[in-house]
């Protein structure tokens, strides 16, 4: 008789012990739907659109940053706003100096991982600016100007800063380059977010703006989840191989649980 009674109570203690794993289950393997792109220096949000078509194809939310370059500590905030518009956490996703402003804004509560595309990762107490002089960039058409503001020079621009994107789009590019002021790359790091959140990174084994060895520096000491290295890419690596970037951006959102 408690045989017949046990069975039934049996099946149903697994019936919902199978229920709980299933939701837990279920809860570790949905990925960070939100995405936050943060465009570097010299360019705009703009540059995003090729991994914004693709990620939001298959089902991603994706928000993009256009912050000023005025100034290192309002990037950040600039970032942080949008950041805390999102619904839910997010992925990070940074390009050249826009690495350094996710380093900072990276320690948002909301923020489950790093991506950074041949972008900088400043450690603390560096500045990019410094990093760059103990791994010398391939560049020379970087002008400074009286203001204290800096630019590329535009007859240089396609070449050292955007090879491999279509001509007449690095002409443009050129031509719009936002004025960044200098002060931005000398900002001093504090509490890099790399530490204590998941890394992904990838290397522009052609970049000329920011030394690729450099690059894989950052991605070593940050202890990534995955390097990926784009042979002949270019700094513009996030507009040339937007497939390659944004199948890094899906792996650091399913690999954020």
């Amino acid at each position: 008789m408690k045989t017949l009674l046990l069975q039934p109570l049996t099946a149903l203690l697994v019936l919902v012990l199978g229920m709980i794993s299933s939701r837990s289950f279920g809860q570790e393997t949905r990925p960070v739907r939100n995405i936050v792109l943060v465009h570097g220096a010299f360019v705009d949000g703009s540059g995003w659109q090729g991994i914004f078509d693709i990620l939001t194809r298959q089902g991603y939310k994706v928000a993009v940053t256009q912050h000023a370059l005025l100034s290192y500590e309002d990037d950040v905030k600039a970032v942080n706003r949008i950041i805390d518009q999102q619904d839910g956490p997010c992925i990070l996703v940074g390009h050249s100096y826009g690495g350094a402003v996710i380093t900072k804004a990276g320690n948002n509560a909301k923020v489950k991982g790093l991506v950074y595309l041949a972008a900088h990762a400043p450690d603390e107490g560096e500045s990019e600016a410094d990093n760059g002089k103990k791994y010398p960039s391939a560049y020379k058409s970087l002008i400074k100007g009286k203001d204290g503001f800096d630019y590329i020079d535009p007859a240089k621009f396609p070449d050292d800063f955007a090879g491999g994107v279509p001509a007449q789009q690095a002409r443009f590019m050129a031509v719009s380059q936002p004025p960044t002021a200098d002060s931005i790359f000398h900002a001093i790091i504090k509490n890099p977010a790399w530490k204590t959140k998941p890394v992904w990174y990838m290397v522009a084994k052609a970049d000329k703006i920011i030394n690729p060895d450099l690059e894989r520096l950052y991605a070593k000491r940050a202890n990534t989840r995955k390097t990926v290295e784009i042979d002949g890419a270019s700094h513009c690596v996030f507009i040339t191989h937007p497939k390659e970037a944004a199948d890094l951006i899906i792996a650091a959102s399913k690999g954020c649980r």
